[in-house]
């Protein structure tokens, strides 16, 4: 065995994909377009007071499982807020986002149920798909005309569509409206990760809600819904939303959930004090998004060298195509060394083999954050153009 981790380490650092984790300091040093928290709430004083009051009342772990003592109101008052929020019926809370997905996945797959997954999925949706023993059949990325023909020559009696609103690397969206009409016609459910556009997505009265709330999706019987409370919410946790039915097959055949030990009370605060915050200033949604479009426009230009842009910014995300992962890692650490950070994604991360960067917009950033760290890039991608 160490002979072959001492061969898959050098594997890695042949290929330029060694990856270590950096230690972030408790005050910032730098502009931030790396993390994923989009909405500025993570160190919010509203949050971070209702963390400590959770903690001071309820302890700082939940103690077990949801099923044996783990479950406390909080964790019910944030099921009925998030169903709210999004326009579901109910919602589940799980401890991660990663393991709402599989949560989910995993307890209605199957033998009996085909997954037809888009290209770009989400590494949680993927290892879902594989510990629920479905057959599993990719679509190209937003390819409607293959998920049709995969939903019209299925044998299983059950299928599901599993899609990202917006999508973690890309940052594009996808056809929801389309996806919706295709899962009805072929009676299957249309999983929906909104890990990326909860608190960020939304239109009119629904800023910030995600993609789903405020549309036909919301509520209908062939739609799932997953979130992360991690990125727009400034917390931690997951949560799937969907029916009454829904629920009660996952709290009695979800293993993510049945064994898992509950949310930390202090999360779940948080995230709950975040969703009232969402509904009360929408401002933060639309900042993220103008940021974003700030971002996008300054970068186009000196982007389209060693990749593109990304031309949609319905959400935070952006990528920015690299010439081979070492150059992407090279950008990234040039960037650093600079006062930004951003994101950098490598093989196995894209699901594509093409190394990107990846700009995340905050809500917070000021037009001075924004001048300076779009000065930064320029001087790195036209080194790599």
């Amino acid at each position: 065995m160490t002979r072959w981790l001492e061969q898959q380490a050098e594997v890695r650092d042949r290929r330029g994909l060694v990856r270590r984790p950096l230690p972030r300091a408790a005050e910032e040093r730098f502009i931030d377009l790396a993390s994923n928290d989009y909405l500025g709430l993570a160190q919010d004083p509203r949050l971070t007071e209702a963390a400590a009051a959770a903690v001071s009342r309820w302890g700082t772990g939940a103690t077990s499982s949801r099923l044996v003592a783990g479950t406390i109101q909080l964790h019910l008052d944030l099921e009925q807020e998030l169903a709210r929020f999004v326009g579901m019926e109910t919602a589940l809370v799980f401890s991660s986002g990663y393991l709402a997905n599989i949560g989910v996945i995993t307890a209605l797959g199957g033998p009996g149920t085909l997954m037809v997954a888009d290209g770009h999925c989400h590494a949680s949706m993927l290892d879902g798909f594989r510990l629920s023993r479905s057959r599993t059949e990719s679509f190209r990325h937003n390819s409607l005309e293959e998920v049709e023909k995969l939903l019209a020559d299925r044998t299983e009696p059950r299928a599901i569509i599993a899609i990202e609103s917006v999508y973690s690397v890309l940052g594009d969206i996808a056809p929801l409206l389309e996806l919706l009409a295709l899962a009805e016609q072929y009676d299957a459910v249309l999983l929906i990760d909104e890990a990326h556009s909860l608190g960020v997505t939304g239109r009119g009265d629904f800023q910030g809600r995600g993609s789903v709330a405020g549309t036909v999706l919301a509520g209908h019987p062939n739609v799932v819904v997953t979130a992360t409370l991690s990125k727009a919410l400034g917390s931690q946790g997951g949560a799937v939303l969907g029916s009454p039915l829904l629920r009660e097959h996952l709290v009695n055949r979800s293993r993510t959930f049945i064994f898992d030990t509950g949310l930390a009370p202090a999360a779940a605060a948080a995230a709950l004090t975040a969703v009232e915050i969402i509904r009360d200033e929408p401002w933060r949604a639309e900042a993220v998004r103008s940021n974003a479009a700030a971002l996008m426009a300054n970068l186009a230009p000196v982007a389209e060298g060693p990749g593109t842009a990304v031309k949609c910014v319905s959400g935070a995300v952006q990528s920015i195509v690299m010439p081979s992962a070492a150059a992407a890692v090279a950008a990234t650490e040039a960037a650093r060394s600079a006062g930004v950070r951003i994101g950098c994604f490598r093989p196995p991360s894209v699901p594509d083999g093409i190394s990107r960067l990846r700009l995340t917009a905050r809500a917070t950033l000021t037009p001075e954050e924004i001048d300076q760290s779009c000065a930064v890039l320029h001087g790195i991608l036209e080194e790599c153009s």
